[in-house]
């Protein structure tokens, strides 16, 4: 089981605070260190410093970071057109000497949209399709060779479909250049979007008991395309809160504003104990990766209780 680190940063974070959260991940032997890509606080809260830009921190992590993998959980298509999204990442991959990857949806929360002056159309799977036709399209393009597309939202014409990314020889097979989580609850659309782009099919916050039939909603998908639906890896995204006892865990909870026993029915959330038994469990509904959501992000002995406690017990 991989586990990646999950963060929010427009709850309030500075680049600083990402940094120490991200150095910790590496340093404590994590797979991943994963941001949303959000511009706006959701909830209570005044989100002091203000919004941090996802690929814009993740370029100055390339630099910071050694090991661990980069990337969105995710990145919303209507933030960015994917010409330049593509090259963004691209050039963020070969900061990171390729580890970077791409999480991509179609976007959701409106009021981010209205408070930054960033269109928000009723309609938008049309462009999370698009775009990740184009952003594949272009890294896939081999070089020297030039990428045209005609669509109902993005025309691109005579594009040198450059820079490429550093991982375009060594991507996981189906796919070109970065790694793409494509991730959503959706019963339809979004299985064969998975099923055609991605290497990597995401469920965030699922009721527990659903995750099985979203993962073989994904792997039918794949199968009516011809792809072997083993080709993806199955993750899931889940709020993280643990102790090393009921005092602890308490506290931890008190400070996301949340109850233990409702971390405890929809996260990884417990003592020790309990933690590594719902591990085992997603594991046997097909989950390979974890994304534990971080939400205190100054509590940095949470990831090292995880890391030092939990994970040595994972199967």
């Amino acid at each position: 089981m991989d586990l990646r680190i999950f963060t929010e940063p427009q709850q309030g974070a500075s680049y600083l605070d990402l940094l120490r959260v991200a150095q910790a991940t590496e340093t404590l032997g994590y797979d991943a260190f994963f941001r949303s890509d959000h511009y706006l606080v959701m909830g209570d809260g005044d989100g002091l410093p203000g919004p941090t830009d996802a690929w814009t921190t993740l370029a100055g992590l390339a630099r910071e970071t050694s090991t661990i993998r980069l990337g969105t959980l995710v990145t919303s298509a209507t933030f960015r057109h994917p010409g330049v999204l593509a090259i963004q990442v691209a050039q963020v991959d070969e900061m990171s000497g390729g580890r970077v990857e791409l999480g991509l949806g179609a976007g959701w929360f409106g009021a981010e949209h209205a408070a930054y002056g960033i269109p928000f159309p009723d309609k938008r799977f049309g462009l999370l399709t698009e775009q990740l036709e184009v952003i594949t399209g272009l890294w896939g393009t081999p070089v020297g060779e030039r990428y045209d597309y005609s669509g109902s939202h993005y025309t691109l014409t005579d594009s040198p479909a450059l820079p490429k990314p550093v991982q375009q020889r060594s991507v996981l097979p189906g796919a070109a250049g970065v790694p793409v989580i494509v991730g959503g609850n959706g019963p339809r659309r979004t299985p064969a979007l998975a099923a055609r782009y991605a290497t990597e099919y995401n469920t965030s916050f699922p009721e527990i008991a659903d995750i099985p039939e979203r993962f073989s909603r994904v792997r039918a998908a794949c199968e009516a395309v011809g792809r072997p639906a083993d080709e993806l890896v199955y993750s899931a995204a889940l709020v993280m809160c643990v102790g090393s006892d009921e005092a602890e865990l308490a506290r931890r909870a008190a400070a996301i504003g949340r109850e233990p026993g409702e971390l405890r029915e929809h996260g990884v959330a417990g003592t020790v104990s309990e933690v590594v038994d719902r591990i085992g469990a997603l594991a046997a509904m097909g989950v390979e990766r974890l994304y534990l959501q971080v939400l205190d992000l100054s509590d940095l002995d949470h990831l090292d209780l995880v890391a030092r406690e939990v994970r040595p017990r994972l199967g």
